[in-house]
């Protein structure tokens, strides 16, 4: 059978850009078969795959800038990878892009104990930052339920939290200094091991851009000296609006935990049943509350927030005794979205934030839709800061219940929104939330959003099709530096 003439062209275009690629890097690290290729057509975001036109595998920081030169010479888009656990489609590629896989960066250049700091490649996965520190009595404070499988450069681009964020913050307020390169190949360095630069702060304009804005290929984060004492307390509560009180009420004292994090009863008994870490099954919900600093301290503040607890109606309350009791804790928490995985053949995971005093009425509302959509949801997040997860859970192979699960997400979403909250907390907007940007920004903030990417990408290659709904030429919103390009760029695909 003959190949049509679109097919035909599009296999030599490739096979083109396939033999150029070669000659600026090394044999092995391009990858043009399908069934190779195949291995990056998704990111977390499993709902929804394609099929890179390449993909590369470079090694050092003059590979990366060889790869984005060529492509800006010849308008290629870009997609970068990290270690591909991004759940909102950040990391989906394109069929007419080269996916930039980061995962052969993957040493640690430096341990400044001195300075508090560790640089490190992108590829470096979060767990191993503090693995390479604790010998040391340090660790790395930003630790997503994905630490043992996400890589420090997927962090800088999502701007990932995890369960201790509430007192030590994200990726942003733990980032130092990065190297990164821009479309066209050039390498910039911002920050460096000092706390802060002067000048804009391009560190934090690039920490959550999705990629948006150029491939980072190093990364200098700070450490910190582990708590001389750390315990958890396991708290049941009769119903989650007497949970989400608590979160409230626990902060309003002037307590500020180490972290907070709540769990309904699907997640509660799903993550028991997987680990077996001492939950109430007869609970509604469940919160986690770690207290850290001085003994004495700690010992002060269990007895507070235990206080607070039975005043909102706590049906039982456990403190851990020892260092493995309160990792067991957190060992349930941390599995919850694989555990909540054996309960449902499928589930969609949202990331919203809200005011901490709208977690009852979101609760509520959540219980309300799941009976409009007729899917179950369990309730994982980040209480202390709002920053909630909820698993939709759904069968991909049942007609329609995908589009029903997806319906549900968006209106928890522009819930969160309407309550004073936000689209995204630590996920990122990706292709999953990118259609909703309008129910947070007019077109005024999203025009001003993209002139900030056009200053770092007038042609659109860098991972277009991501964050913004409609994506406006740079001509047309008047740019903010002029650094190369081309004009206009295609329109972005949709998906």
């Amino acid at each position: 059978m003959q190949m049509p003439e679109p097919d035909r062209a599009v296999l030599a275009r490739r096979r083109e850009i396939a033999a150029d690629l070669r000659r600026l890097l090394p044999p092995d690290a391009v990858i043009e078969a399908e069934e190779a290729r195949r291995v990056y057509e998704s990111d977390g975001l499993t709902a929804y795959r394609g099929l890179p036109m390449l993909v590369t595998l470079p090694r050092t920081t003059a590979e990366v800038s060889a790869i984005l030169g060529y492509c800006h010479r010849h308008g290629i888009k870009i997609v970068p990878r990290g270690a591909g656990t991004s759940l909102s489609g950040g990391a989906l590629p394109l069929e007419d892009g080269i996916l930039v896989g980061m995962a052969r960066f993957n040493r640690i250049l430096e341990i400044d104990l001195d300075n508090r700091a560790v640089v490190a490649q992108p590829g470096v996965t979060n767990l191993a930052i503090t693995e390479a520190v604790k010998g040391a009595g340090f660790y790395y404070a930003p630790d997503p339920s994905s630490q043992i499988a996400c890589s420090i450069g997927g962090n800088v681009a999502e701007n990932s939290g995890g369960v201790h964020c509430l007192k030590y913050g994200l990726t942003t307020n733990n980032l130092l200094g990065l190297e990164m390169v821009l479309i066209d190949g050039q390498v910039i360095r911002l920050g460096g091991k000092h706390l802060d630069s002067g000048g804009y702060d391009l560190l934090g304009i690039v920490t959550g851009s999705e990629g948006l804005l150029g491939i980072v290929t190093e990364v200098t984060v700070r450490i910190l000296r582990r708590p001389e004492t750390a315990r958890a307390l396991l708290v049941g509560f009769p119903s989650n609006i007497s949970a989400g009180n608590c979160v409230g009420q626990v902060i309003a004292s002037g307590i500020i935990p180490a972290g907070m994090e709540m769990m309904d009863r699907p997640a509660i008994r799903a993550a028991e049943d997987f680990v077996q870490a001492g939950y109430p099954l007869e609970a509604e919900a469940l919160l986690i509350v770690e207290l850290d600093g001085p003994e004495p301290e700690v010992a002060a503040l269990i007895g507070k927030v235990a206080a607070i607890a039975e005043s909102c109606g706590a049906t039982s309350i456990t403190a851990s005794r020892d260092e493995a009791e309160r990792l067991r804790f957190w060992a349930g928490r941390k599995a919850a979205f694989p555990a909540v995985g054996r309960i449902s053949p499928d589930y969609y995971c949202m990331d919203g934030t809200i005011p901490r005093r709208e977690l009852p009425r979101m609760l509520e509302e959540m219980a309300r839709l799941s009976e409009k959509y007729g899917l179950r949801v369990a309730n994982v997040f980040h209480a202390g800061d709002g920053n909630l997860h909820p698993l939709i859970l759904y069968d991909a192979n049942a007609p329609g219940e995908l589009e029903r699960a997806e319906a549900f997400g968006a209106d928890i979403l522009r819930l969160c929104v309407a309550v004073g909250g936000v689209l995204t907390g630590e996920h990122g907007v990706g292709v999953e939330k990118r259609d909703l940007m309008g129910v947070m920004f007019d077109e005024r903030d999203l025009a001003q959003q993209q002139r900030l990417k056009c200053a770092f990408d007038a042609g659109g290659l860098m991972n277009p099709g991501k964050m913004f709904p409609t994506l406006h030429r740079c001509a047309e919103l008047g740019r903010l530096h002029v650094h190369g390009g081309r004009l206009p760029h295609p329109d972005l695909p949709r998906f």
